[in-house]
Order: structure tokens, then sequence, then C-alpha cells
């Protein structure tokens, strides 16, 4: 699952559904209110435009986050640009439509369906018939066979990344002519549209030698409307130019050049005109929102008038210490700095108000992720109990109200709403409760009050220093309420008889001195030992608790329940420190603390997620038209493995069972679209009750777009649709260069 949840690079399916996913086709109708899949919450925004307002020609500049290593989808270094490029310039047999689903690419295929059932499963397809290679040679079953080979897993010389659906498939041959290609599979296979999508000619799949190396870096036979011209890795740019052996629509444009930008660059780049389409960060989206604002509007104290502010202060600062010429010199020396900067500024906010924001919802959602190999999540009541705390409506209004998205929580770990799948089992879990919560502690021995051992200071942390995620135990040194969400509010429902012990009021022990209690274990949780007030310090019965009494920190075996909360810096860490610290807020409502700790980036999947180094952590998964499928590795039970470690696959939250396995075994098998729907939400509710990971919020997308672009931006689930992208010819532009009729825009 990027980062605002930074996403597995991986692995999961096909190109269509990784968690980039893109571009723009109609929204089909709603389903009945009775139809739990509900529709999606958002849809793409991409200034949808008829391809007769669209000019010939021209050149796409879009940001990528990287030059591909490989070019090759199904090895285990491809990434999202990998996947963007297949798209463009190879066969998909389905794609994905505005809802998630899987549709059929009538560009090359008139028809699929499943012949028969007994004795085995056959499937034909029947190829479009103008659909060639580059080459000139006709797209047919020697190409299916060769990639069926390549994957099915059974010659160690091709290094796939993965296999899924190919292992099941008995031949691949001829039908009854050259437009027919006949699929028997040894197995049943429900999610055989995932198959063959992308399809790469024979010249790549044929051999080993040419499946690992021969389409790293280029693709010498393609099949899409565009082909790759070049891959530059100096210029750090992919070059996609339009092929002229197309048979589909031709594509408008002349030229897709993929440039790798790193996300605090991107608003530079567009600026400067070396950039016409980037996905952004919420603070860049809100820069080229207020760029497009009248010009008495356009003036935030984040731009040049922050900068005066400071020369003023500075100023100040010179006066008041002695205006002596060194002061003054240094005063001049910084207002030039800051002139230019607030000049360089001003230069920016000008040339962003040529492009918008388009903003819609990716296919893939950010959840919280509990390891539950050891420690105390290895409990499956400490789970719940978590889970039980988080106020997910909360949490997803944090990070998409201010974006004007849609802020419903997700309900499925298994799809979206909108697609066929899709149902909300959270109810298998419960409803944020405190009091069960806390409940579910106690029952696992994790009880308020508790003694805590007396514990070695961490040496690497400063005298005083608590753990992150008790903010609230270091603002009550001085005095003050929490007030990064824990709020000092008090839960009503523990039926207390309004006495406390002092001392155990709010974790602080206001004899100290040094703001904890005796036998603090070092984490900030501030715990007495059980009979350790003194004598007679009882408040009379009727005194009203002060706020969180009910709150304290939670202790079993001399220890506080502490949990190691690893973020990953980077782009989307500061929408990921914002949910972390609402999630602090909330698991210490109930007793549990959190030590918050950001890693480097390029490390936190390698050395902390695939590893289990971590308790709780956030990061993201996609949603994929097929989870029979794609999901199974991501929630399927760990098993030994020969060496004696653990074969995880994707499953980094280690929580597994055998009933969710075989409801997935089940519903691969299930040709009937009706019972596998319901076999996959069965699944879904296990591994709701199970607890090992929480779905927060279906991901925002924000794509910053030159305004005269038509048919890009921000697509939602949607399979892009390269040939219908451009730059608008200046009659069919509105007033400020955006198309004069706005298709496909904002939940069309």
């Amino acid at each position: 699952m990027s980062h605002d949840g930074i996403a597995p690079r991986a692995v999961l399916r096909s190109v269509a559904f990784l968690t980039a996913g893109m571009l723009t086709v109609p929204v089909l109708a709603g389903c009945g209110s009775d139809d739990p899949a509900g529709e999606p919450l958002a849809g793409a925004d991409t200034a949808g435009a008829d391809r007769s307002d669209i000019a010939d020609g021209g050149t796409l500049r879009w940001a990528v986050d990287t030059v591909p290593d490989t070019l090759n989808t199904f090895q285990a270094d491809a990434d999202t640009t990998t996947a963007r490029i297949a798209e463009a310039v190879l066969p998909s047999m389905y794609r994905s439509d505005a809802r998630g689903r899987a549709v059929r690419n009538a560009d090359y295929l008139a028809s699929a369906e499943v012949v028969d059932t007994e004795p085995k499963q056959v499937v034909v397809y029947r190829l479009a018939q103008q659909a060639v290679w580059s080459d000139g040679r006709e797209i047919g079953a020697a190409d299916f066979a060769a990639q069926w080979r390549a994957l099915s897993g059974k010659d160690t010389a091709y290094w796939t990344a993965r296999n899924a659906g190919y292992d099941r498939i008995e031949k691949v041959e001829r039908g009854k002519n050259d437009l027919e290609v006949k699929v028997t599979f040894g197995r049943p296979y429900a999610d055989w549209k995932s198959l063959f999508s992308p399809l790469y000619p024979k010249e790549v799949m044929g051999t080993p030698d040419s499946f690992n190396d021969g389409a790293r870096k280029k693709l010498k036979v393609t099949a899409g409307p565009f082909t790759v011209d070049k891959v530059d890795t100096k210029e750090d740019e992919v070059v996609l130019a339009r092929n002229p052996r197309w048979w589909g629509d031709p594509a408008k444009l002349q030229k897709i050049v993929l440039r790798a930008v790193p996300h605090d660059k991107r608003v530079s780049a567009l600026s400067d005109g070396t950039l016409d389409l980037a996905e952004i960060d919420p603070e860049a989206a809100r820069r080229i929102t207020v760029a497009a604002l009248p010009q008495e509007e356009n003036t935030p104290l984040m731009g040049p008038e922050a900068d005066r502010s400071a020369a003023d202060a500075l100023r100040s600062w010179a006066v008041a210490n002695g205006s002596d010429e060194d002061a003054a010199d240094e005063e001049v020396s910084a207002r030039k700095k800051l002139r230019k900067k607030a000049e360089k500024y001003a230069r920016q906010q000008k040339a962003l108000g040529g492009f918008e924001v388009r903003k819609s919802l990716e296919p893939a959602y950010t959840q919280l992720a509990l390891n539950g190999a050891e420690g105390p999540l290895s409990d499956e009541r400490v789970r719940r109990a978590v889970a039980r705390a988080l106020d997910r409506e909360d949490i997803a209004g944090t990070v998409l109200k201010p974006l004007g998205l849609p802020a419903e929580p997700v309900g499925s770990h298994l799809a979206l709403s909108g697609q066929a799948a899709y149902a909300d089992s959270s109810g298998a879990l419960g409803k944020p409760d405190a009091k069960e919560a806390r409940a579910l502690l106690s029952d696992a021995g994790w009880v308020p009050g508790g003694p805590v051992e007396e514990e070695k200071k961490d040496t690497k942390k400063d005298e005083g220093e608590e753990a992150a995620g008790s903010e609230a135990d270091e603002e009550g040194k001085e005095g003050k309420e929490d007030t990064k969400g824990s709020g000092g509010s008090e839960d009503s429902d523990d039926g207390d008889d309004g006495t406390y012990i002092v001392g155990e009021d709010d974790g602080k022990n206001h004899g100290t001195g040094d703001g904890k209690a005796p036998h603090d274990s070092g984490t900030g949780t501030g715990q007495l030992k059980q009979g350790g007030a003194p004598a007679g310090a009882y408040a009379p019965k009727g005194t009203a608790a002060p706020a969180r009494a009910d709150t304290a920190p939670v202790a079993k075996d001399g220890k506080a329940l502490v949990l190691r909360f690893v973020l990953p810096s980077g782009p989307g860490s500061k929408t990921l420190e914002t949910v972390a610290g609402r999630i602090a807020a909330m698991l210490e409502k109930i007793g549990i603390r959190t030590d918050i700790s950001t890693v480097d980036d390029d490390s936190y999947f390698k050395d902390h997620i695939a590893s289990g180094d971590f308790d709780l952590a956030l990061y993201s998964w996609p949603a994929t038209a097929f989870p029979a499928t794609d999901a199974r590795p991501v929630y399927s039970k760990p098993v030994p493995a020969a060496d004696g470690s653990l074969n995880v696959e994707q499953n980094w939250t280690r929580v597994g069972t055998d009933q969710v396995d075989q409801l997935f075994d089940q519903a691969i098998a299930t040709l009937d679209d009706s019972e596998r729907r319901d076999l996959i939400r069965k699944a879904d509710s296990r591994i709701w009750a199970a607890a090992g990971s929480i779905p927060l919020y279906q991901r925002p997308q924000l794509v910053a777009a030159r305004k005269n672009l038509a048919n890009a931006g921000a697509f939602g689930f949607a399979t892009p649709v390269y040939e219908d992208m451009g730059f608008l010819k200046k009659s069919a532009q509105g007033p400020e260069g955006s198309p004069a009729s706005k298709k496909g825009g904002s939940g069309s």
C-alpha cells in the first residue's frame, strides 16, 4: 500500500490493480439500496472532455516516483511506474472500471467465457481481429502459452514474483481459429479474469533469459496506444511515444514523459514548467488552491507576508540588542534573503495559477497493523481492546474532511465501497467502546494501577524524557491538559462510587516533584504499586474524581502496557504522524501507552514491518477486483518453513486462522459470483474478529494538473485511457483554460 500509510512495493496482482491505480471511465449506475457493495465514495476527477475537443499532438510531462528497475511487472522489483508503463504499451484482457470491477477490454478481447466446468474448467478467449503487436504479428495463442509457461512456477529458471492463477492452468492451446485461445484449468479458478493482464509477447516470455533480463530496460515489441521510446536513467525519465500500429482510437498525445521527481520538489517543477501532471501532498494542494484565488485573496501568511513579518521581527531584535553596525548589517543581509525568498514564492504562486487540484480516493486503504507474533498483542483480547478503543470515524475525518473528501471509515479488508465484494463487516469486532476495551484488557490480566517493577532507564533517552505518545503525562508536569486528542475527557461507564486514591488519579505523583509515581518503569506510565498510597490518603466519598481517573495506565506482571508504534519518514509522513497521535490518545484513554518512533523510509518495510520489529504500524493495501486471489497471502495463517522460520507471505501482522484460509480457498474455486462474494464477506468478518489489522480510511488522491489538460488527474478506481489524454483546443477551453464543460469531474 506510498505513503499516507506507506504501501508495500509489490507483487500484488497485475498492473491494472496496483496501488497507483488510475484513469477515467464514466461512473456506472449505483447499486440498489439492498446491495451492501454500495457506491464508490468518490468518483474520478479528470476534467473529462470529448476527444473532438482535444488537440492532436503535444507532450504530457507526468511526475512519477521512480524510473523503474524493470519493465516486467511480474518481477519482484517492479513498481508502480512499471505498472503505469505496462498499462500504456501492453494488452490487458480486462481492466478496472470506475467501481473497481473487472470489465472486458474491447480493444483486445471480443469475448471471453467459461464454456465448460466439468470435468474441467475451460475458458475460451476470442481476440479482437485487429489486435497486433508493434512488429505486425497477430496477438494469439502462442503469446498466451508462453506467459502461462513462464508464470506457472514449474520452471524455476524464471525469476517470477508471483504465479497465482497461472499455476492452476493445465494447458493453453489454439481454438477453432487464430483468433481463439482455449485455456484449460487443472483446478477451478474463479479469478480467471485476472490473468493475461498485462500480456507480454512471446519474445519476452519465451525463455528464462528474455524474461529475466530482456524486458528490464526495453520492450522491443508492444501492443498499446503507446510504445516505449526510451528509458533514460541519466535524465530520470521514461519516454512513451505514440504507436503508429495502434488499431484503436489514435492517441491524442505525441509523447508522454514519465519523469522521476521527489514529492518535495514537485511544486517547484510544476511552477517552473517542467511538469504538467503530478500527485501531490495536502500542503502542495493548499498552495495550488490558494494560487487559483483572486489576487486580493492570494496573500497567505505562509508566503511573502510571513517573510516580511520575519524581517520585521529580526529588526526589532537588532534594535533591542543595540543597533550597532554589525546588527544593522545582519538585518540588511537577512532582509535581502527574505526578499528573494518572498519574490521566489510570489513567482511560484503566479505560475501555479495555471494548475488546479483534482481529487478523489485511491483504490487503497490505510490500516493500523497489530503484530500478533509476540508481546502483548499476541493475545487476541489485547488486540481487540486496541481495536475497540479506536474511533475510526474520527480518524477518517481528521485525514479526509480538510481535503473535502468523503470521510467514511473503511468497513472491509478485502474490498472498498462500490466493489462487488464490499460489505461493512466491522460489526464482527464491535463498535468503539472504551468500557468494553478496558474489560478485555482486564480479562487478559492488564489492570489499572497494577504494580510496576523498577526498570533501568534507556540510556539513549535524556533524563526525564518520556516515550512518544505520552504527551499528556509530559504536559501534566506543567499542570496542563492533554491537547493531542485525549482532551482530558473521562468515561462515566465504569460504575465506580466516586472514591479515588490520591496519586492514582492521573498518572502523576504530586509528592515526588518529578512528575512520576514511585516505581515508574521509565516509559512515562507513572504507576503506583498497589497499596502504595499513604494511609488515610482517600478522598471523602462523593468528591468528584479528577479528569481521566479511569484511564490510569494498565500493568501486568510488573510491567506497564507500552506498545512500540513505528512510522516511516518521507512523503506522507505528516499525515501518518497526525493519525498516530490520534490513535495514541485513544489508546491512552484505556490505559495503553505508545512509544512512537519514526524510522528511515527506505528501511521501513524491510527492517521493521517484514521482520516483525513493531507492535503497531501504519501502511496501506490496494483493493483489487480479485480479493480471493490477491488478499489471500495478506491474511493467510503463517506456517513454519522447512528451515524453522515462519513463512508469513505478505501477512506482516502474523495473525491468521485456518477458517479464513479455508474460506479463501473455497472462494477461489467457486465460479458462481454470488456465492463467491458471500464467502469473501465471511472471510472478512473472521479477519475483523481476529483484530490483526484495522482498516481506517481510503487513501486520498490529490493531483495537480494543468488546467487545459483533459482526461487525466485523480483517476480513482478506473484504469487509464491513455489514448484520450491531451490538451484542449482553445475553442474548447473555458475562461481559465479548463474545459468549458467539465465531464468526468468530481462526483461524475
